[in-house]
């Protein structure tokens, strides 16, 4: 059973809410904060990524960015609802579109496991969103959730979307943002009652900062009795049907030891390699791979992989366990400093570019994992390798704030 629970959101002023929404704080280098934040000073990247303002410590960090989110309420940029309410939240891209609800979910549900993970998460960067919450009193960013459909709720949702939306705007990168606000939140509330499970798409860094923040919380009050906001984490819920995950592809760098021929060599242990000029990979178990200029197609020649364990017939399992791992020498791609991620909606270009800059060895180009897959991993309680999914489009951070 799924709890859900309505909330008094933080969130624009309807004419300022193009200009406050954000990418989400994790998913940009550093030169494309800054780039953001000297373009647009009401950006939420000034509250969620405040180290970009100038050089401090991560103390610091934190109280300008309480600082600022003091400035964004003081100046009417950010509003508080004055009742408890549910948001229609739907994002509209060429040919895909997705409508899901935002809430606050049971952090109670998450360490029992009706809240289902599918990632380890590191520890530096809990921390430093656990210190974001606590400084801030605030969780400033969308935990990204999905959920079998229902007919129930899929009615509720199309019957509430049938109102004047508070936002309805097209975003820089081509995303329309719309949002509904349902004040009356008992009967989809009681709907979500039939949902078993909901599994976490993206924000498992969120999540685990969210639960410490609450333990921490917790212990400082004498008076907790379980009803306290910092007891709930603001979420997005979306039918996983309706999702879309694109590659996460994989650079190396260094491997100057070896050469590209005996690159080629050892993988042809345990792929057919042909060179090609496909660059994106049509069916599972097949990679792409850009070295020395040119794309080489490689199709996995093993078939003992150990059916039907859904981590090991990923494609990033099969990459990392056959490639990686034996021929290029990275064992752990949470700690290997040479092994690089690029977002699939970067696109090929720009694998052929850090190649051909220097910035890396090797390029792959990866088959999606399947929403299938994921469901499957997080179902038996398994963990993916790191960087295994980029959904896309993202939701936006700064349209919805949850004060603790």
């Amino acid at each position: 059973m799924a709890i859900i629970k309505p909330f008094k959101a933080l969130r624009p002023a309807v004419e300022k809410a193009k200009q406050v929404s954000s990418v989400p704080y994790d998913v940009v280098h550093e030169s494309e904060v800054r780039d953001f934040v000297a373009g647009n000073p009401i950006s939420f990247l000034r509250v969620t990524r405040a180290d970009v303002e100038s050089a401090l410590t991560d103390r610091e960090n934190v109280a300008r960015a309480k600082l600022n989110l003091r400035d964004f309420i003081e100046d009417a940029i950010l509003v508080p609802d004055p009742e408890p309410s549910f948001y229609i939240y739907r994002l509209t891209a060429d040919t895909h579109s997705q409508t899901g609800l935002v809430t606050c979910c049971s952090l109670d549900e998450y360490e029992s496991g009706v809240i289902k993970k599918h990632e380890k998460t590191r520890p530096d960067k809990v921390a430093d969103r656990t210190r974001h919450m606590l400084e801030l009193r605030a969780q400033t960013g969308l935990i990204f959730l999905a959920y079998r459909r229902t007919e129930r709720i899929d009615d509720l949702i199309a019957r509430s979307v049938d109102r004047e939306p508070i936002y309805d705007f097209l975003c820089d990168t081509g995303v329309r943002q719309t949002v509904w606000q349902l004040p009356e939140t008992r009967e989809i509330a009681a709907a979500f009652t039939d949902v078993p499970a909901l599994y976490i798409a993206d924000g498992h860094h969120r999540m685990e900062s969210a639960l410490l923040a609450r333990d921490e919380l917790r212990a400082q009050n004498a008076g907790h009795d379980g009803s306290e906001d910092y007891n709930y984490v603001m979420a997005g819920l979306f039918p996983a049907e309706q999702l879309r995950i694109l590659a996460y592809n994989r650079v190396i760098s260094g491997l100057d030891e070896l050469s590209d021929e005996d690159v080629l060599a050892r993988i042809r242990n345990n792929f057919i390699v042909t060179e090609t000029k496909k660059r994106v990979p049509e069916t599972h178990g097949e990679i792409c791979m850009y070295l020395g200029g040119k794309w080489f197609d490689l199709q996995f020649a093993v078939d003992h992989i150990r059916e039907p364990d859904p981590v090991e017939r990923l494609d990033v399992s099969i990459l990392q366990h056959y490639v990686l791992e034996p021929v290029l020498g990275v064992a752990d791609p949470r700690t290997d400093r040479r092994i690089g991620f690029v977002g699939g909606i970067r696109g090929t270009h720009e694998l052929e570019r850090l190649v051909d800059s220097g910035e890396a060895r090797i390029a792959f180009s990866l088959f999606p994992t399947t929403m299938d897959d994921l469901l499957a991993v997080s179902d038996m309680g398994e963990i993916m390798p790191p960087k295994s999914t980029w959904f896309e489009p993202k939701l936006k951070d700064g349209l919805f704030v949850h004060r603790i």
